[in-house]
């Protein structure tokens, strides 16, 4: 998915969602090849409607995105702090519901090519706005394109789908959105909310009335590696999914969990970010023919690791991964140079290859679990909360 408005959705020079991350991103993997592989297809979108809006959004607040969208709004407007919408978070800009409401047409618009046999796989970098609640923005996140093409989905008649978020914060919009719905299950590893926003997502935070066990949390400790990430995605993720036979996979890969990201404290690689890719894609393959939609997330190292993430993203659903030692193109330097410029930094790239130089050892699970080790403890109390709610036993499986 891609369309230039995308980079509308703009907060402004200072703040930490810059737009370049989208453009960098799309630069990588159009200087990769990967928009000129065999199937692959470019496509544009529409606005999300005011009906697909206010499937999850509550009307009085996308009346109060419209009223944010004007020329003129000053940054702490007026009756629009209790909608979120001021400060440094989420401040005004000219154009908000239309960059927002188009960021969630492309993830509804993905769903639809999926669903009518146009694509198996989509990918919308510039979706994963998590963070979005029903009456309110958050988390720099307006409209939540994620629970819009969920809900979408279901409405059309998707029998049921499971969305993985792996973004270091956790997905709180769309599990809220989501939270009765027998029909959908959340699945967000994330770090912990003890001491990072939203400060949500604990085990035992699992469903509504009518959806037991539809939510389903694995909060790390801060300090997290590469190894620890894809240990804990691979003890929980991979059963947990082949448990609920979703026929639709949807999942976020927020890259704000890689090492070099400014506002969070996980040490994750682009090797980790890699295998997990890998994974989404090899359960979506298994359990519902392949149909897959990823979608970006948070991300805040807009220059020197976003892009690299998502473009095997990309990579990853539309063929062969990308070698992570191999060299970045001269192509894709020399706008990350002009980057760099146009933010005050150096035009010297500090990265020239697509990965870190970090492979990952992860040990497998079925090895067995340390109780002195505080990632073990996290991740076998997950499994406790969430695997019998769908006939797993948290000891073996």
């Amino acid at each position: 998915m891609w369309d230039d408005a995308f980079t509308e959705y703009d907060f402004g020079r200072f703040h930490p969602m810059a737009p370049v991350r989208l453009t960098l991103t799309r630069d990588l993997a159009r200087a990769s090849g990967l928009l000129d592989r065999p199937g692959v297809e470019v496509i544009g979108t529409d606005d999300a409607t005011e009906e697909q809006l206010t499937a999850v959004h509550d009307a009085p607040y996308i009346e109060a995105v419209r009223r944010a969208s004007g020329p003129d709004v000053p940054a702490v407007p007026d009756g629009l702090i209790s909608f979120g919408i001021g400060g440094d978070d989420v401040p005004p800009f000219p154009g908000m519901h239309a960059a927002s409401a188009r960021i969630a047409g492309a993830s509804v618009t993905a769903i639809d090519a999926i669903r009518s046999g146009r694509s198996t796989r989509a990918v919308n970098i510039a979706g994963g706005l998590h963070h979005a609640r029903p009456g309110a923005a958050s988390g720099f996140c307006v409209y939540n394109d994620a629970a819009i093409a969920i809900r979408h989905a279901l409405d059309a008649g998707e029998e049921r789908v499971m969305y993985v978020d792996v973004d270091v914060h956790h997905g709180d919009g769309v599990e809220l959105a989501l939270w009765d719905e027998p029909r959908a299950v959340t699945l967000s590893v994330h770090q912990t909310g003890e001491r990072l926003f939203p400060g949500t997502g604990f085990v035992q935070d699992s469903g509504g009335p009518s959806a037991p066990g539809s939510a389903i949390n694995v909060p790390l400790p801060a300090r997290t590696d590469a190894a620890g990430w894809v240990r804990a995605i691979r003890a929980t993720v991979p059963a947990l999914v082949r448990a609920v036979r979703p026929t639709l996979l949807v999942t976020q890969h927020g890259a704000d969990t890689h090492r070099l990201d400014p506002l969070a404290d996980l040490t994750v690689s682009l090797e980790a970010h890699r295998e997990v890719m890998l994974l989404m894609r090899e359960l979506a393959d298994e359990v519902c023919q392949g149909r897959w939609l990823a979608l970006g997330g948070g991300g805040y190292a807009v220059i020197d690791v976003v892009p690299r993430s998502w473009a095997q993203l990309i990579a990853v659903a539309t063929g062969e991964p990308l070698d992570p030692d191999a060299p970045l193109p001269a192509a894709f330097l020399e706008s990350a140079a002009r980057a760099r410029i146009e933010h005050g930094l150096s035009p010297e790239p500090g990265i020239l290859t697509y990965g870190d130089g970090r492979p990952v050892e992860a040990r497998d699970w079925s090895s067995g679990f340390d109780p002195e080790n505080d990632l073990d403890r996290v991740v076998q109390a997950a499994r406790r909360a969430a695997f019998p709610e769908w006939g797993l036993d948290p000891f073996l499986d």
